[in-house]
């Protein structure tokens, strides 16, 4: 199973590792959505549509459609 920013529950931290240039807006990407870059889930409105992320400092608010596209890798906390 594919792990994407869908999937991430709030506060949750991870890298983005791969998505399809081609389903990802430009403007996502000049934000810093890019592979390597860590992403976190801050907020997630009332029905459950859009994501408001923290992606390298840039805050940004993402369709659900969107977030299934962008593969991450969950970044374990160790308590």
């Amino acid at each position: 199973m594919r792990t994407t920013i869908k999937s991430l529950k709030k506060g949750e931290k991870a890298i983005i590792k791969d998505f399809d240039i081609d389903t990802v807006p430009l403007k996502l990407l000049e934000m810093g959505c890019l592979p390597g870059n860590v992403v976190e889930l801050l907020q997630i409105a009332p029905f459950g549509d859009p994501l408001y992320l923290n992606i390298n400092g840039s805050h940004v608010a993402i369709r659900i459609e969107t977030a299934r596209e962008i593969e991450v890798e969950i970044i374990k906390i160790n308590l």
